[in-house]
């Protein structure tokens, strides 16, 4: 609480979003964007810690079930054999050559037993070579990611480095280091207490919005329109607005826009600027969806990092699902024009 109070008090403008010139602001940006790089690198050594965990567990199961296959293996390699020699016809015959009803009834009953006990042993042997390979292939899966883990986060490090290398040098020509220097500690602060907060506040609310977005639509007079097999959903960004408002009152002072191939949002709030830009794209993985991007992200005029914007767009999500509007259909195209957000869907086989 001291820190937040301090913080409101600031007597330097880039709290409010107004940094004292360009160079200032370029500098701060940096900072920033240092703090959310290593803020990256830091998730991406707890997944690698994770993804290791991850793969000893699975070279124990897996030579646990090697070991196993070997044992179900020699049973049903019996099992095949009997039945390649011709074990199982003798069997047969002497069912076939019973003398009577009652020893036919009896020895058909042991021969069912017997074949049932052979498939069983063959099913549990296909069962655990199954599972064995699917163990083999998750070990393969993780040991891919980890080595792709190992790729970005050497290549964050570097970009790291190279900003840090930057921003020391600008800072040293800035004509008083300590000053500027003590500006980048301040706006650290302010972001990890109180900005990223209020990003992910914000974040939080469009993502709970969206959910209820198809209803919303659904009631809307002519927001849904066919032609033969294909229906056209188009959204009015005052709609949306609208919308948005109707479900937090957070968006009060916030708007979006759409424009041509682009979606821009932003709004003001006490000391808090944000400007979001992005897209939509239709993604059929994990389903069918309208999945949107977040292509630019400023805070207080100072634009974060690729890193932050993708750290947002994996823990919310802005997008939304037509099949929630009609079940029997799939989005197929997604486009924005001066004012209009338009889904065509065709109908899901």
């Amino acid at each position: 609480m001291v820190c937040i109070i301090f913080l409101i008090q600031l007597p330097w403008t880039y709290a409010y979003g107004e940094p004292s010139s360009e160079d200032t602001r370029e500098i701060l940006q940096q900072s920033l964007s240092i703090v959310e790089i290593d803020h990256e690198i830091e998730r991406i050594a707890e997944r690698q810690n994770q993804l290791d965990k991850q793969r000893q567990t699975l070279s124990i199961q897996l030579q646990e079930q090697e070991e196993q296959i070997h044992t179900q293996q020699d049973r049903a390699g019996a099992v095949v054999r009997s039945y390649y020699t011709g074990e199982r016809d003798s069997l047969l015959m002497t069912v076939l050559g019973a003398r009577s009803i009652k020893d036919l009834f009896v020895l058909y009953d042991y021969y069912q037993i017997i074949i049932g006990r052979d498939q069983a042993v063959l099913d549990k042997y296909q069962d655990r070579y199954r599972a064995m390979q699917q163990t083999s292939a998750q070990i393969n899966q993780t040991s891919a990611e980890l080595s792709e883990l190992k790729n970005n986060l050497q290549n964050q490090r570097e970009r790291v480095l190279a900003l840090q290398k930057e921003v020391d040098g600008k800072v040293a020509a800035s004509g008083d280091a300590a000053a500027m220097q003590k500006l980048m500690d301040e706006l650290t602060i302010y972001w990890e207490n109180i900005g990223i907060y209020e990003v992910k506040r914000y974040f939080k609310a469009l993502a709970s919005a969206m959910q209820n977005l198809p209803q919303f639509i659904q009631e809307q007079n002519g927001g849904i329109s066919t032609t033969g097999t294909t229906y056209t959903i188009r959204i009015g960004q005052d709609e949306l607005n609208t919308f948005l408002r109707s479900q937090n009152p957070i968006f009060e002072d916030f708007a979006f826009k759409f424009e041509k191939d682009r979606i821009t949002a932003s709004g003001q709030r006490d000391q808090l600027q944000l400007s979001i830009e992005g897209h939509y794209t239709v993604e059929n993985e994990p389903q069918n969806s309208i999945r949107f991007h977040v292509d630019k992200l400023v805070f207080n005029q100072l634009e974060l990092p690729d890193t932050t914007r993708r750290m947002l767009e994996r823990e919310f999500d802005l997008g939304f699902y037509p099949q929630k509007i009609l079940s029997f259909v799939k989005a197929t195209e997604v486009s924005t024009s001066e004012g209009i957000l338009e889904v065509k869907l065709a109908i899901s086989f």
